[in-house]
C-alpha cells in the first residue's frame, strides 16, 4: 500500500470515529438533560465518509434528517453543529434549525431536510441550476436519502427528471433497512433499490455500505462518470441503523438477531481490522486517535453548552415572505 493511500485510509477512519463520538455525545447529553432528541446515523459512518471523500470542494450536497455524519465528513465544526442541535446562537443557523435544517454555503451544504424524500426534489432543482450555468463549472450535486424515501413518489419523479434532463446529480441511497419503525421488507419487494434506478435509465450499483473504502471507490467512479457525461448516477449503500429512529427510541421493534448480525459488521471495526492487519496503524496509534477524537468532541460539547441562547427579539430576523 502506498504511503499516501495508507494516510488517506487512516484519515477516513479518524473521521468515522469523530462522527461516532459526536453522535454518542449527543445521546448522552439527551439522556442526562432531556435536551432535544436527534436522529443519529450510528452504524452508517462509512457511507458518509466514503462518499464525501470522493466529492470535490465545489460540489453541492443535500441530505436528510440523519445528516450529522454527512456534514462532519464534509468538515463541519462539531462545536457549531452541537450548538445548533442545542438551540444556541453559535450554531450554524443561530440555533434556529436544531439538527434538522442545517445549511452552510462554505461547505457546499445546501440543506438538510426533515421531509422524507424532499431532498430529492430540491437536489434535482439544484442540479438543473448547475447545468444551466448558475454554479461552479464542472461541479456536481450529491443527495443522500434512505430506503424510506425510495417508497415516496418524489423518488421516481426526481429520477425521471434527472435522467430525462441529463442532470449532473449523484443519488446516494443509504439502505439502512429501517423506515422509522417499519422494516424495509414490509414496504418493498426484493432486496435492492438499485433496480428501480436502472428502470429509469440510470447507471446504478449496490455496494457494502459498511466498508468505507468500497464506498469511496464506487463514489469516485460515479462522480467521474457524471463529470464526463453530464448524466446522473445512482449508488445504493447497504448498511444498518444501529440506534433507534430518534433519541430516545428503545428499538423494541427490532429483531435482536438481525441487530447482532449487523453490529458484528460495524464499519469502524471493519476499517480498524483492515488497517491494523496491513500495518497501516499500530495499537498505540489507534489509542491515541480515539483519545484525540474524544477530546475534540468533549471540547465541542463544552463550547455548545457554554453558548448563549438566542435573543427572542431576533425570532423573525431570518424569516422571508
Amino acid at each position: 500500500m502506498k504511503a499516501t493511500q495508507r494516510q488517506g485510509e487512516v484519515e477516513r477512519l479518524e473521521r468515522m470515529m469523530l462522527i461516532r463520538s459526536y453522535e454518542e455525545k449527543l445521546v448522552s447529553i439527551n439522556q442526562a438533560t432531556g435536551a432535544a432528541g436527534t436522529c443519529t446515523s450510528v452504524g452508517q459512518e462509512a457511507c458518509a465518509v466514503g462518499v464525501i471523500s470522493a466529492l470535490g470542494a465545489n460540489d453541492r450536497i443535500l441530505t436528510n434528517h440523519r445528516s450529522a455524519g454527512h456534514l462532519l465528513a464534509r468538515g463541519a465544526d462539531p462545536g457549531r453543529m452541537m450548538a445548533e442541535v442545542l438551540g444556541r446562537k453559535d450554531g450554524y443557523c443561530k440555533g434556529n434549525s436544531g439538527s434538522l435544517h442545517i445549511s452552510d454555503k462554505s461547505l457546499g451544504v445546501v440543506l438538510t431536510s426533515t421531509i422524507v424524500g424532499a431532498e430529492l426534489a430540491l437536489a434535482t432543482g439544484v442540479a438543473l441550476a448547475q447545468k444551466s450555468g448558475l454554479g461552479e463549472r464542472g461541479a456536481i450535486v450529491a443527495t443522500f436519502f434512505g430506503d424510506g424515501a425510495a417508497c415516496e413518489g418524489i423518488f421516481h419523479e426526481a429520477l425521471n427528471l434527472a435522467t430525462t434532463w441529463e442532470l449532473p446529480l449523484l443519488f446516494v441511497c443509504e439502505n439502512n433497512q429501517w423506515q422509522a419503525f417499519v422494516h424495509r421488507s414490509q414496504t418493498m419487494p426484493g432486496q435492492s433499490i438499485r433496480a428501480w434506478a436502472e428502470s429509469h435509465g440510470l447507471e446504478a450499483i449496490s455496494v457494502d455500505g459498511n466498508d468505507v473504502e468500497s464506498v469511496r471507490k464506487v463514489a469516485q467512479h460515479a462522480a467521474e462518470r457524471i463529470r464526463q457525461t453530464g448524466k446522473p448516477h445512482f449508488i445504493e449503500l447497504m448498511t444498518y441503523r444501529q440506534r433507534g429512529h430518534f433519541e430516545p427510541d428503545d428499538q423494541a421493534y427490532v429483531d435482536k438477531a438481525e441487530l447482532r448480525e449487523w453490529l458484528a459488521r460495524d464499519p469502524i471495526d471493519i476499517a480498524v481490522t483492515r488497517l491494523v492487519s496491513e500495518g497501516a496503524i499500530t495499537p498505540a496509534e489507534l489509542t491515541a486517535m480515539r483519545e484525540r477524537v474524544n477530546k475534540t468532541i468533549d471540547d465541542a460539547a463544552s463550547f455548545a453548552q457554554a453558548s448563549e441562547w438566542p435573543n427572542p427579539s431576533q425570532l423573525q430576523q431570518d424569516v422571508y415572505a
